[in-house]
């Protein structure tokens, strides 16, 4: 009981770390994805407008060309409708801009215009959930727009030129599923595989496996299953996104199937297993097949229950279904949005004030200010300071590669486009191990693009990027102490009710003497989903720097509650399941 009380009477007041801010992570597996897809997505266009002698165009064509970054991880069904809305997106973004810099050439206004468009970036990135690189390229390419010189009758052209561009980068998103159609789940599923490997691994170095007993265990036990689990819950949905299911996408269900069994009886798995059947998914082999029939017939199941459930069941990338009053549907969004609001909040105070700092320091390019503070913001202040130093320390060394590289890209117009498509290839291929190791790329680029006008004196254009990084990252982070999210609390209260809820009805859906066709796998993975959304409500609530104390114990009691209960549906689904786990 002591040790539950000193975890509640912690003070609110957190420290912000620096140790680890710039550590170098693993590169992404498929950081070459994004990183070729940019390159050819903006080349075409930016060499084509090269050959018309046109390049002062090129920043309308890269709003579209840069769409191409977007949505690697999801299935292609899903990347099809999502890429076409980022585009959307960025076409009616740049539309605000280009409009409203025809009409006034007073720089407040145009501030406040881009704070208003990021801090809207923020809060639909978040609400989708549309993943890297998140709402910083839309805010980057409105704010650029709203300071180019621009008349009414230019606008229809320009996002012509945007919108070519975007349908281009529609198609290079696209490409790669004509050669492995099923590439974004092989991946999701042997992250899976791998995920729970990793987890049986630590079970078997361990005195009390954890999942085997739902004991106490330890904290690197707990945060293992809960990375297994959501590493699982991940492939289903990348599955479920997918649309159709082809006897590859069976197949790779099976193998999900397994994943979870492994969290459920980790002493009785072979974790070299797992990662052999990851390796296999690798490439164009034939996927593994180890599930029966009966598999795919109750996921089938599972995908009716959770399409008429829409958001609740935790699916992203979907709407939700039909079924409902309006009323509730209204309550559901408006329950989504709510907890953005503080976030999109600072966003807009954040970007706002360093626009205006930077005016009264006299620097031509306030956006740069404005993109640097909105770069910062993510679920919590911690993680917002921890991006604030990567991006202080990325700009500043990538200054002094720009300091090295403008004499070659001042050779000439070909010269600077080629010099832009190596750092747009760097960033892409960097970023993912460290966002300021990115930054060092994507600094020299920004600077590069302000050049496709004409040349420039780098000295000046230099200083000009440090002050504004200065001035964006302090000011920004300012504003996100001054603006306090109090809400992370109550919303891990909604999550932990939520999982109470959903462990409740898989537990009575277990005692049923015969539950529905696809019943258990529903509520499965709505307890999945459940779990997985009160762990990442967790540790945001647990970044914010004042905040009232975290019922940490209630928390880790749940998630030990709901992970048994999870094992135990897998249990009592009966050999269907569990037979041939060695298989």
């Amino acid at each position: 009981m002591s040790s539950v009380r000193a975890r509640h009477r912690a003070a609110p007041v957190r420290r912000l770390p620096l140790a680890g801010v710039l550590r170098l992570n693993r590169p992404s597996d498929i950081w070459f994805k994004p990183a070729l897809s940019v390159v050819v997505a903006v080349g075409v266009p930016n060499l084509t407008l090269l050959a018309l002698g046109r390049l002062d165009l090129a920043l309308y064509s890269m709003a579209g060309s840069l769409c191409a970054l977007y949505a690697h991880n999801l299935p292609y069904a899903a990347r099809g409708r999502a890429l076409a809305w980022v585009v959307l997106g960025m076409l009616a973004s740049v539309a605000i801009a280009l409009v409203t810099a025809s009409l006034t050439s007073s720089a407040v206004v145009l501030v406040a215009v881009g704070a208003l468009l990021a801090a809207a970036h923020k809060a639909v990135s978040d609400l989708t959930r549309i993943g890297p690189p998140g709402p910083v390229i839309l805010t980057f390419i409105s704010s650029a727009s709203l300071f180019a010189p621009q008349t009414l009758g230019q606008v229809p052209g320009h996002l012509a030129l945007a919108a070519g561009a975007g349908a281009w980068a529609w198609l290079i998103g696209m490409a790669p599923g004509l050669v492995r159609p099923h590439g974004p789940e092989r991946r999701a599923t042997a992250r899976a595989l791998n995920a729970a490997a990793a987890y049986v691994d630590l079970c078997a170095d361990a005195d009390e496996p954890v999942s085997a007993s739902g004991g106490r265990g330890e904290a690197g036990h707990e945060r293992a299953r809960a990375a297994a689990a959501a590493a699982v819950h991940a492939a289903w949905q990348s599955l479920l996104a997918a649309g159709a299911r082809p006897e590859p996408r069976r197949a790779l269900e099976g193998l999900v199937v397994r994943a979870e069994v492994a969290l459920a009886a980790p002493a009785d798995t072979d974790p070299a297993r797992l990662r052999a059947w990851a390796r296999d998914l690798r490439g164009t082999n034939p996927v593994p097949r180890v599930a029966s029939g009966r598999d795919a017939d109750e996921l089938l199941g599972v995908e009716v229950e959770l399409a008429e459930a829409g958001p609740a069941a935790g699916r992203s990338g979907k709407s939700g279904g039909n079924g409902g009053s309006g009323g509730s549907g209204t309550r559901r969004w408006t329950g989504r949005l709510a907890p953005l609001l503080p976030l999109a909040l600072r966003t807009a105070l954040g970007c706002a004030l360093a626009g205006y700092v930077s005016l009264a320091l006299g620097v031509g390019r306030p956006y740069w200010a404005l993109v640097t503070a909105a770069s910062l913001y993510q679920a919590n202040l911690t993680l917002t300071w921890s991006r604030g130093v990567q991006r202080v320390v990325g700009n500043l060394v990538g200054v002094l590669l720009f300091a090295a590289v403008a004499p070659l890209a001042h050779l000439g117009p070909a010269a600077l486009v080629l010099c832009c498509l190596a750092f747009n290839f760097g960033a892409e291929a960097l970023i993912s191990r460290n966002y300021w190791l990115g930054s060092i790329c994507v600094t020299p680029m920004a600077l590069l693009i302000t050049e496709f006008t004409g040349f420039q004196e780098p000295g000046a254009l230099m200083t000009d990027r440090v002050v504004d990084t200065v001035v964006g990252a302090v000011v920004g982070f300012v504003a996100a102490v001054a603006v306090t999210n109090r809400r992370a609390g109550d919303r891990i209260e909604d999550a932990l009710a939520a999982v109470e809820r959903a462990r409740d009805h898989a537990a009575r859906l277990i005692a049923a003497d015969r539950p529905g066709p696809g019943a258990l796998e529903a509520a499965r993975r709505r307890l999945a989903a459940a779990l997985v959304e009160l762990r990442g409500t967790a540790d945001a609530a647990a970044g914010e720097w004042w905040q009232r104390a975290l019922p940490q114990e209630r928390v880790m009691l749940a998630e030990q509650a709901g992970h048994r209960t999870l094992a135990a549906t897998v249990r009592r689904q009966g050999p269907h399941v569990l037979e041939d786990a060695e298989a």
